[in-house]
């Protein structure tokens, strides 16, 4: 998937020598947290988010510090600090020059990004003109549309195509060890030999999301790679338990 797949193209958008009491209406009433800053071009000139108004004189919560502290953070950064506290439009408290991505940038790029930055969303671009935006909202949208097309996709035909497909996607999977996958009208039976527990997760969730799979059965066991220790699975144990 890319961006265009996920982006919303109508976006609320703020100029630059807007005041910061207009801003805030926009994100109140348009219910979002984040609003691109463009000039006459529509050419985004940077972001305004609600981090932005956090520290604020109005409200007494700008930034302070202790004097032998204010004497090594250097007047340069009081001076920004300042201004980001009192600063009445919008380019006194934006971030200037945000990340931006285009229509055809892939959506694990997207997610790179923000992961990378720690930001929320990505204005889209074209050619340098704001064309929609990217938010974390909209990859949440895009998983549950796909969770809901998986859900009601045509599932795996029989038995053995449920085998094939979860040892295939085992194939694919570098942390997966070599197990013995058995399905019997629907159910899966997982056995063989772990060596790190979280993988008994894994394997499970890998045969859950196989389509026509009614139920999995952990019949795992785990090997302690020292000691040689063998510790079954917890549903085997409690049917031994009440045998």
């Amino acid at each position: 998937m890319r961006a265009r797949d996920v982006m919303t193209s109508r976006v609320v958008t703020v100029a630059a020598d807007a005041t910061i009491m207009q801003a805030i209406r926009l994100m109140l009433t348009n219910r979002v947290s984040g609003l691109p800053v463009v000039d006459a071009k529509c050419e985004v000139v940077g972001i305004v988010t609600e981090g932005d108004f956090l520290r604020r004189g109005e409200i007494g919560t700008q930034r302070k510090r202790p004097r032998w502290l204010e004497f090594l953070v250097g007047p340069s950064q009081l001076a920004n600090e300042y201004v980001h506290a009192c600063g009445r439009r919008v380019d006194e408290i934006m971030s200037a020059t945000p990340h931006t991505i285009t229509e055809d940038t892939p959506l694990e790029e997207v997610v790179r990004t923000m992961e990378r930055y720690r930001i929320k969303r990505l204005p889209v671009v074209r050619e340098g003109r704001l064309v929609g935006i990217v938010s974390r909202a909209n990859i949440m949208h895009a998983l549950i549309s796909l969770s809901l097309d998986r859900g009601t996709g045509a599932p795996a035909s029989t038995d053995l195509a449920i085998r094939e497909q979860i040892l295939a996607e085992c194939e694919r999977q570098s942390w997966a060890p070599r197990i013995n996958v058995v399905v019997h009208d629907g159910i899966v039976e997982l056995h063989g030999s772990i060596t790190v527990d979280r993988e008994r997760q894994a394997l499970i969730v890998a045969s859950e999301n196989v389509g026509g799979v009614k139920a999995v059965h952990d019949h795992l066991v785990w090997v302690e790679p020292t000691s040689g220790f063998v510790l079954q699975s917890q549903e085997d144990e409690e049917h031994a338990n009440a045998s």
